[in-house]
């Protein structure tokens, strides 16, 4: 089924709700929070519901982002990738709407996937998101992810079981007692 007119509602409602916020009197970092727990979970529900495309949901998230330089006051040019990075030295805490909804639509999917319902299970599923991303892709990949860090981490533990069958009893209690200090996981 195609969602044509609530792609243009949500569109709408992006536009109206941001040059509301816009006109409103506040301060810029206060325009960003109403944007960042207001605006964008409003803007999610039909993002999630209906197919979107993620072209769409795009062209929102310039929006956003445009508005968003003007109320911090940083240059026109600064990336995306400086806005929503999480690990840069200056972390800005604000998410972006297209991460936002492509999470939506895989814990959809997973949730779609792994019901314990079994009309729920038969039922397969097809979340459209357009040519650009996929979210079988993105699950299957990401499952595959998880497998393969199980395996290594399967091995690691072998192999040092292995190191630690082969050191001296007390060289044993010194590293068990070194491991167990707090802290040490953080440094």
């Amino acid at each position: 089924m195609v969602y044509t007119r609530r792609r243009a509602e949500t569109l709408e409602l992006a536009s109206e709700s941001l040059l509301a916020i816009n006109k409103c009197g506040l301060q810029g970092k206060f325009k960003i929070w109403c944007l960042q727990f207001m605006l964008i979970p409003k803007l999610l529900w039909p993002l999630l519901v209906y197919d979107i495309c993620s072209s769409t949901v795009e062209a929102i998230e310039a929006k956003i982002n445009k508005h968003t330089r003007k109320w911090l006051g940083v240059p026109p040019g600064l990336s995306d990738v400086a806005m929503y990075c999480r690990k840069a030295k200056l972390k800005l805490p604000m998410k972006s709407i297209l991460e936002e909804n492509k999470c939506g639509k895989v814990r959809l999917l997973t949730m779609l996937e792994e019901s314990d319902d079994p009309v729920v299970k038969t039922v397969q599923s097809s979340l459209k998101t357009g040519r650009k991303w996929k979210v079988t892709e993105a699950v299957d990949e990401a499952t595959e992810c998880l497998k393969m860090k199980e395996v290594i981490s399967q091995k690691t533990c072998k192999i040092a079981t292995n190191w630690l069958d082969n050191i001296h009893p007390k060289d044993k209690l010194y590293i068990n007692s070194t491991l167990s200090l707090p802290g040490f996981w953080t440094k």
